[in-house]
């Protein structure tokens, strides 16, 4: 067990944001080089009858960007994917109106990131597409019966058992710079604990490897997914209010996007979905191995009058009601 002084909440909170604040500024530095901007690499914002929208690897976003696309496409829009972006990347390139549109702002886990864009009035947020989300370093429910963890200030009485490592998704996520800032702080007595960063399918392989080995595991979760399901996930309590968590998923677009593009902003504005469809895009792709532009399509088809709604007010690019046209 680590036996550091527990620093008090206050001090803690102050160092996690300090923190982050660097990581934010360290992160958005990174070279565009480093990513895969995928089929929209030529494509940048700023263009009327037309939206580029930010991209991580994160299958309820991809779903949400295709269905997004394609409807819009249908409607005689141009629409794009900028893809696999980082959050500090994508956000850095909404501030300077090189992409349009970002249907991923988890609300507040990435207030460190997109906060002072939408405050300074360089991003603006549009609306909430998903209500209800959890966002949050988690274990399995046999870890937390077993070993009695159901809090972050729980994990360093069992720090043998979990290897004093945490496993986070694709490095420079909001989410990774926000363990990454508590282990800096000694938040919880885990100053000497490791963050694991990879991928999210990887971290995902490594709880299903540590549960078929029954040994414990700690890793960065969040619903919807089907994680919840497969691994009675439990989401750990955080007494010492470290942790941003998720509330809500928001669409948020450039400063001037919708004077630009009254339709399109109108069309993002309608974009809802639930937690329920989003853990569904998950499953399909994940455990059923279809397409992302397949499941996109097939929820389109299957949904019309869903559809329906996000073209209520929405004009196709010839100026016609969006809701005729595309059901012609």
């Amino acid at each position: 067990m680590n036996h550091r002084p527990t620093p008090t909440r206050r001090g803690v909170r102050l160092a996690v944001l300090a923190t982050l604040g660097l990581s934010a500024v360290l992160t958005g530095c990174a070279s565009d080089s480093d990513t895969d901007d995928g089929f929209a690499s030529s494509s940048s914002g700023g263009a009327t009858d037309s939206v580029v929208l930010a991209e991580q690897p994160w299958v309820d976003l991809q779903v949400e960007n295709e269905i997004a696309v394609q409807v819009l496409q249908e409607l005689g829009y141009d629409a794009s994917i900028k893809k696999n972006l980082s959050v500090e990347n994508a956000a850095s390139a909404l501030g300077t109106g090189d992409i349009d549109a970002y249907l991923g702002n988890w609300w507040p886990s990435q207030e460190p990131t997109f906060g002072e864009l939408i405050d300074g009035g360089d991003v603006d947020v549009v609306s909430t597409i998903v209500t209800g989300t959890e966002y949050a370093p988690a274990v399995p429910g046999d870890v937390a019966e077993e070993l009695g963890v159901k809090s972050l200030a729980d994990l360093d009485e069992h720090a043998d058992e979990f290897g004093r490592k945490i496993y986070g998704i694709e490095a420079g996520s909001p989410g990774n710079e926000t363990i990454q800032a508590a282990i800096d702080a000694d938040a919880y007595g885990l100053g000497d604990w490791e963050l694991v960063a990879s991928g999210t399918p990887a971290m995902l392989a490594q709880v299903s490897k540590s549960q078929k080995a029954d040994e414990p595991i700690v890793f960065l979760a969040w619903s919807p997914h089907w994680m919840t399901v497969e691994f009675d996930t439990v989401f750990l309590e955080d007494p010492d209010e470290v942790w941003g968590g998720a509330g809500e998923i928001r669409a948020v677009t450039r400063a001037g996007f919708s004077d630009d593009n009254p339709e399109i902003n109108e069309f993002l504005g309608n974009l809802t979905f639930t937690t329920d469809q989003a853990g569904e895009f998950y499953y399909a792709h994940d455990k059923d191995g279809e397409e992302l532009s397949d499941i996109a399509a097939a929820w389109i088809e299957a949904n019309p009058d869903t559809v329906a709604s996000f073209l209520e007010g929405v004009d196709d690019a010839e100026g016609e009601p969006a809701a005729e046209a595309f059901a012609s």
